[in-house]
């Protein structure tokens, strides 16, 4: 018995039509095989790309974020050590002001001492000489120790009134001295540098009135002629 079936060649798969061309096949799924490499080199490319500017990105966000840390730290430093220098500067000058503020009235009873000791002293004994000089003495030693601390004595007669270191205790009606201008000195101010201790106790002068003014006058004409 013939067999008419065709024999079957074993290196061919039984799914392939041998009528459909093999080239086309291949050619199409060549395309295929390309646009799939390029759309995953695509998505590789902006992934690498990516992974690297990120990382970049916020060290030179962290680095712009630590340069202004610490200069605001520098400037913070730097404020905080100059209020310390002026701190001490300003304990340096005005540390004492209690102390000055309470030592004053010791020195204003002395200088009345002094002020008491009698100008002629040939009459006195050697031990009440002795203790005048000896008065003297520490009066002089007392003013020179408060110079040297910056205490110093206000003695504004003459000057214009300046209620920043005068203290007005009565008005002196005068013609002999312009209007506001100290013609008595009650008790004299002290100044610790350019800060005031306690003010001077003045009295000012004002313009008298011109009615007892010329009864003034009027007295001393008839006084002239008698």
């Amino acid at each position: 018995m013939i067999n008419d079936t065709p024999e079957q060649n074993p290196d061919q798969s039984p799914e392939q039509n041998p009528d459909t061309p093999a080239t086309d096949a291949a050619s199409e799924n060549g395309d295929q095989h390309e646009d799939q490499v390029e759309q995953t080199a695509g998505q590789t490319i902006d992934l690498n790309i990516e992974d690297i500017l990120d990382p970049v990105s916020t060290l030179q966000a962290e680095r712009d974020e630590l340069k202004d840390q610490m200069l605001r730290a520098v400037a913070e430093a730097d404020n905080t050590r100059r209020r310390a220098e002026r701190d001490v500067a300003q304990a340096r000058k005005y540390g004492h002001t209690g102390f000055a503020r309470d030592l004053i009235s010791v020195v204003e009873n002395l200088s009345r001492a002094v002020e008491a000791l009698p100008e002629q002293r040939d009459d006195l004994d050697e031990t009440m000489k002795n203790l005048v000089i000896g008065v003297e003495m520490i009066s002089r030693e007392m003013a020179s120790i408060l110079e040297r601390h910056g205490i110093t004595r206000i003695l504004p007669m003459g000057e214009k009134f300046d209620h920043n270191k005068h203290q007005a205790m009565f008005e002196v009606p005068t013609n002999d001295a312009e209007p506001g201008v100290v013609v008595q000195v009650a008790q004299s101010g002290w100044m610790l540098h350019d800060r005031l201790l306690s003010p001077a106790m003045v009295g000012v002068a004002k313009a008298a009135d011109p009615a007892s003014g010329d009864n003034n006058a009027a007295d001393k004409t008839n006084e002239s002629s008698e």
